[in-house]
C-alpha cells in the first residue's frame, strides 16, 4: 500500500441512517444530496452512480496532464461515459465498470496513449485496479 506524502484534499460527507435511502451532506455543504437504492422510486442519487461521476471527472483531469505531457491539445467536446454495474455473486455482492472516453478529432493511437496513461495515473484506476473488473473503452 503507498503511504501519501502530502495529503492534497480530503473529502468529508456525513451519510444519515438509511444508508441508500438515506442522505448525505458534505462538511462544506456543496453537496446536499437524497439518496435512493438503484432501480427504487426513491428521489435521490446512488452511490454507484457518484462513484461513476467521481471517477469520470477524474479521469478527464488525468488525460489533461497526460496530453500536457505529450504536448497534445485535448478536444473541447471530449468526454468520459462512466457505467457502475452493482451485482452479486453468489451472496455477495461487486461492482464492475466501463470508462467510455470520447476523444473526437484525435488519431486513434494517439486516443489510446492518452487513455492508457490516465489510466496509469487516474487515483480512482489505481484503487479499483486489481479488485474490479474494469474496461476502457474508446468510442
Amino acid at each position: 500500500m503507498t503511504q501519501l506524502e502530502k495529503v492534497l484534499y480530503t473529502g468529508k460527507t456525513h451519510t444519515s441512517s438509511g444508508g441508500r435511502d438515506g442522505a448525505s451532506r458534505s462538511s462544506d455543504g456543496r453537496l446536499d444530496i437524497k439518496l435512493s437504492s438503484p432501480g427504487s422510486a426513491g428521489g435521490g442519487t446512488n452511490p454507484e452512480q457518484l462513484f461513476a461521476a467521481g471517477w469520470s471527472a477524474c479521469f478527464i483531469g488525468a488525460m489533461g496532464i497526460a496530453a500536457g505531457k505529450m504536448k497534445v491539445v485535448l478536444p473541447p467536446d471530449l468526454a468520459v461515459d462512466a457505467e457502475v454495474d452493482l451485482g452479486v455473486t453468489g451472496a455477495a455482492y461487486f461492482l464492475q465498470a466501463r470508462l467510455n472516453v470520447s476523444l473526437p478529432g484525435l488519431e486513434r493511437e494517439v486516443a489510446l496513449a492518452l487513455t492508457d496513461a490516465a489510466h496509469q495515473t487516474c487515483p480512482y484506476s489505481k484503487a479499483t485496479r486489481g479488485n474490479i473488473d474494469v474496461v476502457i473503452n474508446l468510442v
